[in-house]
């Protein structure tokens, strides 16, 4: 062999190398997310919290596995669209968190694809799952106290209003499983307890305005909010309305500024949410995960809203409280 042909090997062996070292590189595993609402400040927290349980599992985002983000921009019936186009992707799991809808649009896209849910609707009563233990399929996923809890919200503000005070009831009927099933125990709490609920529906952001000022015209004395999820994606909206008509409310989700609130812990559900998707990463199956049901409720009450509505929080109110605001 001249010296100009081994020049040439060596060289195209340098080349050749790395290339078939690149070839043989694993492919990194893609994480399809799918949200309801628009990505912003309490987003990122909360994505946070995911990212921590991934990391619980060994799995760091642009590390080893990648998530590809899609946000219903909170339009419910975006999520068809937005989970056949993670199917179109292949995906390796699809997440969808805080949304009875994407759920139920994920599961009806695939039957391969492994999904992790959150949502608050009994996941065996709609379908997603064949039991808690046993999920069967490709679905597992967490399920936050909401539905169960409507009743104890309505307990709660009906121990901070005067007794005979109208009470609204507000909700998104674009979410219509969730709303059905929270509907029916909110409905029951207030026959057993001989109040007459005012049921207001909202399912766009230019409504509330106009919502807010019927309820002020209606001479309404308190609110209770859904814990649905458009209604959280607006929440900011919603406790500024409520505090510039001095209407109390009560809250089904984390509602900074809002007079009291009863609702699951976001982050540990977020979290656990994060270590479901790394297991199924890792190998585990859908099917033999058992469905996670989070416990732990918050009642979280503040004092600086309530002097500003006049209100004065009893004290076996306060003593009951995960969190006091000043």
């Amino acid at each position: 062999m001249d010296r100009r042909t081994f020049i040439e090997n060596v060289a195209s062996g340098l080349v050749a190398a790395p290339l078939a070292a690149l070839a043989q590189q694993p492919k990194m595993p893609a994480i399809g997310f799918v949200h309801l609402m628009s990505p912003g400040a309490r987003e990122r927290d909360v994505l946070a919290a995911f990212r921590r349980g991934l990391g619980d599992t060994g799995y760091i985002e642009g590390r080893n596995v990648a998530l590809e983000y899609l946000w219903a921009q909170g339009q419910n019936d975006r999520f068809p669209l937005l989970v056949a186009e993670l199917v179109r992707r292949d995906v390796s799991v699809i997440v969808a968190l805080e949304s009875t809808n994407s759920a139920l649009a994920a599961k009806a896209a695939t039957q391969t694809i492994p999904i992790v849910f959150m949502q608050a609707a009994d996941p065996v009563r709609i379908g997603l799952v064949r039991s808690f233990n046993q999920p069967g399929g490709n679905v597992t996923g967490i399920v936050l106290l909401g539905v169960e809890v409507a009743a104890k919200r309505l307990e709660l503000l009906l121990e901070l209003v005067p007794v005979g005070t109208s009470i609204a009831y507000l909700r998104n009927p674009t979410n219509p499983v969730f709303a059905e099933n929270e509907t029916r125990e909110t409905q029951m709490a207030a026959r057993a307890r001989g109040v007459t609920l005012l049921f207001v529906n909202v399912s766009h952001q230019s409504e509330f305005e106009t919502v807010f000022a019927n309820l002020v015209q209606q001479k309404v004395g308190a609110l209770l909010v859904s814990a649905d999820g458009f209604l959280l994606s607006h929440r900011d909206q919603v406790v500024a309305l409520a505090a510039r008509h001095a209407l109390p409310a009560i809250y089904g989700w984390p509602a900074p500024g809002g007079l009291i609130c009863y609702t699951a812990n976001f982050d540990d559900a977020w979290r656990l949410a994060g270590v479901y998707t790394g297991r199924i990463l890792k190998g585990e199956k859908p099917a033999n995960m058992p469905v996670e049901q989070v416990t732990k409720v918050d009642l979280i009450i503040n004092l600086k809203t309530a002097k500003a509505l006049g209100l004065t929080i009893p004290q076996s109110l306060l003593v009951r409280a995960d969190e006091v605001i000043q």
